[in-house]
């Protein structure tokens, strides 16, 4: 960033006043020949370093414009989409000037986003957030989210599949030993503060995956141990599905094609309890 014509000015000043050579140049007087000639030259410089900065700002556009975005490119731009507005003449960005930063953050619907790499090109998976959870756009908003990607993207080179899905199916059987003096026959405590401290756990710990991150079904069980009043939980049977496919067993770990995963259905999650006082 250029410096402003005072504070160079000020910088020759302070210069001259530390050479000895320059000593006879004692006038403090505003208007002093020598001053004159400073604010001058502070001109100048300060001209100057305008320029390499506006040429700096050129040659970086020209780069970017120039360069094939990167998969983070992609992902940062699907979230800077804003439903219901237009973008700027044959811009990448939107002209918010007429628009409160409420109103853009109204706009902006894309919660969470991941680029993935294909064989043919780059998979774009998408989610919002609906009534504090990760869910899937509208077609309507999916259809305006593809024209903005395919306006924006790489011209040509860069085949882009732009997805929002329903989350992938979780079914969980489980067994969990518990401490009788915590937890009930049925999970709950028995203090009354949580009547499925599990379940809730396991919905917990879905949310808070990364979007398009892995489930590994150790970590959960890392996770349901800090539970008060489980002593032991066991993974019997873990298996996933998405769209029309059917279930496959989990044997470690599990990427969910939409990105991320429920447990949709009460059904879906079995736990038995089973009392556990002491482990010998």
């Amino acid at each position: 960033m250029a410096r402003t014509i005072t504070e160079i000015q000020d910088d020759i000043i302070s210069r001259v006043a530390g050479t000895a050579e320059l000593s006879t140049l004692n006038s403090s007087s505003r208007v002093a020949v020598w001053r004159l000639w400073t604010y001058i030259v502070a001109v100048s410089i300060w001209a100057l370093e305008n320029l390499f900065d506006l040429h700096k700002t050129e040659v970086t556009n020209l780069i970017n414009e120039k360069a094939p975005h990167s998969l983070r490119w992609y992902a940062n731009k699907a979230k800077d989409f804003q439903y219901g507005s237009e973008l700027a003449y044959e811009e990448d960005y939107y002209d918010n000037s007429t628009l409160s930063d409420d109103q853009v953050a109204e706009q902006k619907i894309i919660a969470f986003s991941a680029v993935v790499e294909q064989s043919k090109g780059l998979r774009l998976k998408v989610a919002r957030i609906v009534d504090g959870d990760l869910n899937a756009l509208t077609a309507q908003q999916l259809e305006s989210f593809e024209t903005y990607m395919n306006r924006i993207k790489d011209a040509g080179i860069t085949p882009l599949v732009v997805e929002s899905l329903p989350p992938d199916n979780l079914k969980l059987e489980l067994i969990i030993y518990y401490n009788p003096l915590v937890l009930g026959s049925d999970g709950s405590r028995l203090d009354g503060t949580n009547p499925d401290p599990v379940g809730n756990r396991i919905r917990d710990y879905l949310k808070n995956l990364p979007f398009n991150g892995t489930l590994v079904l150790a970590y959960l069980v890392d996770a349901l141990q800090q539970v008060d009043g489980v002593v032991i939980p066991h993974i019997v049977q873990a298996q996933a599905k998405y769209g029309t496919l059917a279930y496959s067993a989990i044997p470690v770990m599990y990427n969910p094609d939409a990105g991320y995963l429920r447990v949709q259905e009460e059904e879906d999650l079995t736990i038995t309890f089973i009392p556990q006082s002491t482990i010998k």
